[in-house]
């Protein structure tokens, strides 16, 4: 049952409240949230303003990275079709060479054949004409010997050397 004794208790008997008590309780939870405000909240809150400015510095400090990372991959790409075009560029000059080179080797080769050519028939005409000669040679001695025989009479020096150069000067001629 309820008793009153006064305003300061409600419902004592039942283990009730006392008005005085919840006052200075509350005066007490005040002070304590002012106390929690001023030494705990405020260096929590600044703690976490810090956690936060990090964490926010982290993630700008990592976006930079990545761009930093795809323009370098960009770069990187970049680099990688110029030196296939540099690479490519080097083996078409390449080509280009070793083909000039081959015509080159080829031209060389039918110049100097060319030339072994002409020396040879230079050679082959200058034989023949040795031979042609040795043989008017042969010939006018034969012709004399066979002309003394068939004459069978003397000639002088001066016919007979007439009468060479007469038959040389016709054998050239056939020539």
């Amino acid at each position: 049952m309820p008793t009153s004794t006064g305003f300061s208790t409600i419902y004592a008997g039942i283990g009730g409240l006392h008005v005085g008590d919840m006052l200075v309780q509350l005066v007490f939870f005040i002070i304590l949230l002012l106390l929690l405000r001023k030494f705990a909240w405020g260096p929590l809150m600044g703690i976490m303003q810090q956690r936060e400015e990090y964490v926010a510095n982290e993630i700008e400090s990592a976006e930079n990275s990545r761009k930093e990372a795809e323009k370098a991959q960009e770069e990187a790409a970049a680099q990688l079709k110029q030196t296939k075009q540099d690479a490519q560029q080097i083996i078409e000059d390449a080509k280009r060479t070793g083909v000039k080179q081959e015509q080159e080797i080829v031209q060389s080769a039918k110049e100097e054949a060319e030339r072994i050519r002409q020396a040879a028939q230079e050679e082959i005409q200058n034989e023949k004409e040795k031979a042609i000669q040795a043989l008017q040679d042969k010939v006018a001695s034969l012709s004399v010997l066979i002309a003394s025989k068939v004459i069978e009479k003397e000639i002088s020096a001066q016919d007979q050397e007439e009468l060479i150069n007469e038959y040389i000067k016709e054998a050239g001629e056939e020539r």
